[in-house]
């Protein structure tokens, strides 16, 4: 198993396929060391065999190769399996370092080449565009984005398994050392042969699904391994570069990128996640952050043998230390001694106020931090002492990255946001009127009379109940996280939970039921001078196509009511909005959900400048294509830049996650390129005349071929009576609900309606069966109806795909889908169903759309194969598919023994196993789930 690399420049790419092949070898050695030379010499054959096939289709060949797979004994077969599904994980920690590695290979020129996408080249842009230093100020000042962690269930990688990942990727990072001694390299290949070995035995499946608290705890991995430090390198990169550039001044940037979390917060559909799991969560995350803090500074003590008796520190760190003996007991730290040293004395005493801060006894008093400002102030008054007697090497090196830090962590660590689906708020509602008097039902009002009771209800200042009232379980829990969340903001301070978005908002009065329980809990009050304080805002979640249309209008009631208005500026005239990515596409399809996005974000951002309120839109995307999945950068470019407005936040879920943020030069890269979007974004928007305009005519066309899609989209999806059975039976959608990947259930409500399906189970099973279904379908048949027989309309076509960047976003990313989509193997999935009427022709329908749409494609770029656009991927996307397909095959065969098993009563543990375990190795080698 040597030969796959991903394809690039041969000049520049020998080093990776090194790499593939020096793990590869390494594999075969554990599989000739674990299973004998006869499971090696089975893995090989079919891998050889697949491969070709994929060079030269021989149908006889092809019936060999079923054969092969069909005919191998089921113990072989699951190490077959496992060969294939761990070579992929290797292949990916390969390239993963390949990145790394090109990115130092640019660093090591020493400034003579910029490398496409860094920090520096946006920078220096800026510069070459004549850009003055007031307006680059002017700029960082109006620049956000705010990365959100979720706990979406598509990763399919256990922890332990991803910490193999990392131990194998560091000490291939070593190989590339030009001093290592021969012994040196072959201690290295022992220790790497001991690492796969290890991950050979280490089962990759999950024998339970996590809790909420164990997802809290994944989510903390990737701020105590890479974010924690590479946040604020990427604020010191972003300084060094305008320093570089704009020299006349000295560079402080302002806080413009952070990290948030759903994770312990989200509770759409997750009964789990309740008002006690938040509070403990957001206790885990000051632990952590305390804990790195307390690190730091005993790190720093190490440091700081600075000595009165050579050098005059300022008299006011002397004077803190005074201050610090008379209110500060040493309890948990031991006391520095030497008198002489005051920079240890000062750090022991701010270690012990870190460390009170775990008693709650201290609360309150100057013997622990009550707030981060306070710690900040003490870390720059050291700072200042620092510089007072010239050590300011010491202080820049040191300090200011700590300084930093506090100032991206806080206390909190990160920003928690809460979600809960909008029924949830009206029931709880219409019970709480009902008990309070003030509504007997009030579900059963109009929209009219919703938002003209809960204006009313939010203007009186009187609470609806008292704390202790008679209610239900659900209402109960539905005000205790409402609580919770006041509570919260007293203790870790109010920028640790501000948004709360609510799911499937289809009206202003959703908005307002979640202000009238703020108000409640203390979170919104009016002032006996009038003003308004609110330090929650509820934000609105659009996901399905017509919430998107009606988006506009909703926002518009609300910020025509003068008391939500008001808190509205109590926000800083600023308003959140989420758009669902995932929802909008398995309502209407990519080329409708793409377009309606589009749509709601100018129609939105047009209607909030009559009212000056700035929106910061929030962007749900997933990590597939079917859920607005693409590079981070990418995805803020793809955004129109005259909506960029309050700033951006993107979702970064499951898969997406580790393949971005578990490794620190790979998480910088991607922050790197993440800066860079939205600094020439951010110019785009003030200088909209360099932007290439979009011709009139062009948006006229859209909304044509947009509908075109979503009628072919809809007939099939929802309108066909077969398609669910189709899908049902001819995807592993009921096995991956059993992977145990998530602690939120695939369905929202316990149902078999395709509307209470989530996004992410639907998308995954595409995916494993390659259809990729929602990828593209639809499209093909939305451009042949706009084009016809007119030529004319084609070159229009090929015109939007030259200059409109949308149109090429969206054809581009059809493109991605296409390529990774296999109908041949999908017809071996499609073979599953029972009724042969209903797969014949559903099947027949999706044959015939994808060959019109790959035709299609090709028309309007004038390729003559897919992704000749970026013969990167489509050499990756070659060179994998013939390791991807053995356990496509295998899946199938062993859903098949499996269901079969099932529907006369029986089940086999081993059987279900095998399909999870194809299940992972599919994901790895198409590096996607959902």
């Amino acid at each position: 198993m040597t030969e796959l690399a991903t394809a690039s420049r041969p000049s520049s790419n020998h080093l990776l396929r090194r790499d593939v092949r020096f793990l590869g070898n390494i594999l075969g050695e554990v599989l000739v060391h674990q299973g004998g030379r006869e499971l090696l010499e089975h893995v090989e054959r079919i891998r050889e065999t697949s491969k070709a096939l994929r060079a030269d289709f021989v149908p006889e060949l092809y019936d060999e190769f079923l054969n092969a797979i069909g005919n191998l004994a089921p113990d072989i077969r699951h190490q077959v399996i496992r060969a294939f599904a761990i070579y992929f994980q290797l292949v990916n920690i390969a390239e993963q370092n390949h990145r790394i590695r090109r990115k130092r290979d640019y660093e090591r020129s020493a400034g003579e080449a910029v490398q496409p996408g860094s920090i520096e080249s946006a920078i220096q842009d800026l510069k070459d565009a004549g850009t003055p230093l007031e307006e680059v100020q002017e700029l960082l000042q109006g620049i956000s984005l705010e990365l959100v962690m979720t706990a979406h269930p598509t990763e399919a990688m256990r922890r332990a398994v991803l910490d193999i990942h990392k131990r194998i990727a560091d000490e291939m990072m070593e190989l590339d050392n030009p001093n290592l001694t021969y012994r040196e390299r072959e201690k290295l290949r022992d220790q790497l042969l001991n690492e796969v070995l290890t991950l050979w035995q280490t089962d990759e499946l999950r024998d339970r699904k996590p809790t909420v608290i164990d997802e809290v705890r994944n989510g903390m991995y990737f701020f105590n391994e890479t974010l924690f430090d590479v946040l604020p390198d990427v604020y010191e990169e972003l300084e060094r570069c305008l320093g570089k550039y704009y020299p006349e001044r000295s560079w402080h940037v302002p806080t413009y990128l952070r990290f948030g979390s759903w994770i312990g917060g989200d509770r759409d559909g997750n009964p789990s996640v309740t008002a006690n799991v938040t509070w403990r969560t957001l206790n885990i995350q000051r632990g952590l952050v305390i804990h790195k803090y307390e690190t730091l500074l005993r790190a720093l003590m190490r440091k700081m043998s600075f000595c009165t008796s050579i050098v005059e520190v300022h008299e006011e760190l002397l004077r803190s230390i005074e201050q610090d003996r008379a209110d500060v007991e040493l309890k948990t730290v031991e006391a520095w001694t030497n008198e002489k040293e005051p920079y240890r004395i000062k750090l022991t005493y701010m270690i012990q106020k870190l460390q009170n801060m775990r008693n709650e006894q201290t609360k309150g008093t100057k013997q622990r931090y009550n707030d981060a400002s306070e710690f900040v102030a003490e870390l720059q008054l050291i700072d200042r002492s620092l510089r007072h007697h010239y050590a300011d090497f010491v202080a820049d090196t040191y300090l200011k990255k700590l300084i930093r830090q506090v100032e991206l962590f806080g206390f909190h660590l990160a920003a928690l946001d809460v979600r809960q689906h909008s029924k949830e708020h009206e029931n709880a509602m219409a019970e709480v009127l009902a008990k309070a008097g003030v509504a007997a039902d009030y579900a059963s009002l109009s929209e009219e009379e919703k938002i003209e009771l809960l204006h009313k209800l939010l203007s009186d200042s009187r609470p609806l109940l008292h704390e202790n009232a008679d209610l239900s379980e659900n209402t109960k829990e539905c005000l205790d996280v409402f609580r919770t969340i006041y509570r919260a903001q007293q203790e870790f301070g109010r920028a640790c939970i501000t948004s709360y978005l609510i799911s499937m908002t289809q009206g202003a009065s959703d908005m307002l039921e979640v202000m009238v329980f703020a108000k409640e809990a203390g979170l919104f009050r009016r002032e006996s001078d009038g003003s308004i304080v609110s330090t929650l805002q509820s934000v609105p979640l659009f996901e399905t196509i017509d919430d998107l249309h009606a988006a506009p209008d909703i926002m518009k009631t609300l910020f025509e009511l003068p008391v939500y208005r008001q808190t509205v500026a109590a926000m800083g005239n600023q308003h959140e909005i989420m758009l669902g990515y995932s929802d909008s596409n398995k309502d209407g399809g990519m080329v409708t959900a793409n377009w309606e996005l589009r749509m709601a974000l100018n129609g939105l951002t047009e209607m909030a400048k009559d009212y000056d309120v700035r929106l910061k839109f929030f962007h749900g995307r997933g990590g597939a294509l079917g859920r607005g999945g693409m590079p981070l950068n990418r995805s803020i470019l793809a955004q129109p830049p005259s909506t960029i407005g309050a700033g951006i936040k993107i979702t970064e879920q499951g898969e997406v996650l580790t393949s971005r943020y578990s490794m620190q030069g790979i998480a910088y890269r991607s922050l790197e390129q993440a800066t860079s979007a939205l600094v020439k974004a951010a110019w785009l928007a003030r200088h909209p005349s360099k932007e290439k305009a979009c011709e009139p005519q062009w948006d006229e066309i859209m909304p044509s071929i947009s509908e075109t899609a979503q009628t072919k989209y809809q007939d099939l999806i929802f309108r066909d009576p077969g398609f669910m059975t189709f899908f049902k039976e001819s995807t592993p959608l009921s096995e991956v609900g059993e992977l145990n990947i998530g602690s939120r259930p695939s369905k929202r409500k316990n149902s078999e309606r395709f509307e209470d399906l989530r996004a992410i189970p639907w998308v995954f099973s595409w995916t494993q069966s390659r259809y990729l279904l929602p990828a593209w379908y639809a499209a093909g048949t939305a451009f042949k109806k706009y084009v016809g027989d007119d030529p004319a309309k084609l070159e229009t076509l090929r015109t939007m795909y030259r200059e409109y960047s949308f149109f090429r976003t969206l054809i581009d990313n059809l493109q991605m889908a296409l390529a990774k989509a296999d109908l041949l193997i999908a017809s071996k999935y499609a073979a599953m169903i029972k009724d042969d009427e209903i797969r014949t022709r559903i099947f027949t329908l999706i044959e015939e759309e994808y060959a019109l749409t790959k035709a299609m494609i090709l028309d309007i770029t004038g390729q003559e194969e897919i992704l000749d656009n970026v013969p990167v991927i489509q050499e990756s996307i070659r060179l994998r598919n013939p390791y991807v397909d053995p356990l496509s095959y295998l899946q199938v065969q062993l859903l098949s023994e499996l269901r079969e098993k099932r529907a006369g009563g029986e089940d086999d543990a081993e059987l279900l196993r095998e399909v999870l375990l194809t299940i992972n190795g599919i994901a790895a080698g198409l590096r996607n789930t959902g």
